[in-house]
């Protein structure tokens, strides 16, 4: 092979070895850093980039995406002397590939140590009640102490997140008993305010029920007052009008009232649904000669006349003679003698007087 040729496949090769070593195409979501002479130069940014052969070369290739870091478990004693483990995650960024490339050796190595150390540090200073209810605030806590750890190496911690902690199993089975005291506990004030409330809306019910019912017998009481009033006026009014006609010389006004009263009597004692025998009193024909001495007052109301009384206080005709009056009742009614009523010694009338068993409406001799 002749010279020439051999010394352009040298420069061919030699020029695709500076291609090669000059030319760098960086991926998205990383950085590489240039050193020359081993010393920083600059950083390389997504896409082409040219560097000087033989004298510049890549130094670190950092992620510039979020990582997640796995932070082991670790025994961590609290300010109330009670051992947990406790196990966590970190997430971080990248910000400046030269500062975490040359401040600090093993990045994620010293954000795991640094977090780890922080936590024990963070809850160790909290009670076990407050490390398991107040797990944002640990977070935001352990966020704030290793960012601004972290910040000369030019990452940002973007989240710390607890994942477990686990109490000894003592103190496990201590908490399950206190949160079943205080359920228990709940649920009996919650029983307890329930009965109270059901006797009071149950008294309230009993008052507003006594209430009503004070409040009816209130008005039936005044009603029955008000019925015995208006009772009480209209048999005054009926005595009053009795006593006027007997005042203006109507004897048989009372004789009307007194056999109204003894007939009303009389209908009572024979409507009542537990008499089988009905014993008439002996004097019940003097009933009867009231009931015709009514007939009487009624004939000569309708016929305009007024009956005028007898010295006897028994009814006649006006024109006709006390001698007479005994024939004319006779001929105008068949009621018998023995119905005409009498004047007592006060000059009122009184019922007749029965009939004697020789001679009465029941007949027979002795």
């Amino acid at each position: 092979m002749e010279p020439f040729a051999i010394f352009v496949i040298a420069a061919l090769v030699l020029a695709v070895i500076l291609v090669v070593m000059g030319v760098k195409s960086v991926p998205q979501g990383a950085e590489w850093t240039v050193e020359r002479f081993g010393r920083y130069t600059k950083t390389l940014s997504p896409g082409l980039n040219l560097i000087i052969p033989f004298v510049d070369k890549v130094g670190a290739k950092m992620s510039m995406m979020e990582t997640v870091l796995d932070v082991p478990s670790q025994e961590v004693i609290t300010k109330d002397n009670a051992l947990t483990t406790v196990d966590g995650v970190v997430f971080y960024q990248v910000l400046n590939a030269a500062k975490a490339a040359y401040e600090v050796h093993n990045l994620e190595m010293a954000i795991v140590n640094l977090t780890m150390t922080n936590v024990r540090t963070v809850m160790g200073g909290m009670d076990l009640d407050e490390l398991l209810s107040n797990r944002d605030h640990i977070n935001a806590k352990l966020m704030r102490v290793v960012d601004e750890a972290t910040d000369p190496w030019g990452i940002k911690v973007t989240r710390i997140e607890i994942r477990d902690i686990s109490p000894p199993r003592d103190i496990v089975d201590a908490m399950a008993r206190q949160m079943k005291a205080e359920r228990d506990r709940r649920a009996a004030i919650l029983v307890a305010e329930g009965d109270r409330q059901s006797q009071i809306l149950r008294a309230e019910g009993a008052k507003q029920s006594a209430i009503l019912e004070a409040e009816g017998r209130k008005e039936a009481a005044f009603r029955d007052a008000e019925a015995r009033e208006r009772e009480a006026e209209a048999e005054a009014q009926a005595t009053r009008m009795v006593s006027e006609a007997v005042a203006a010389g109507s004897v048989q006004a009372i004789n009307y009232f007194v056999a109204q009263r003894y007939v009303d009597a009389l209908q009572a004692l024979a409507s009542a649904p537990n008499q089988k025998v009905l014993m008439l009193p002996v004097d019940s024909s003097s009933v009867i000669g009231a009931v015709g001495g009514l007939a009487e007052i009624a004939r000569e109301a309708f016929s305009g006349q007024l009956p005028v009384a007898d010295e006897q206080g028994l009814p006649r005709r006006p024109g006709t003679s006390p001698s007479a009056a005994p024939a004319d009742r006779s001929s105008g009614s068949a009621m018998p003698s023995s119905a005409a009523s009498s004047p007592d010694t006060s000059g009122s009338a009184v019922p007749p007087a029965p009939p004697s068993r020789d001679g009465g409406p029941w007949g027979g001799g002795a």
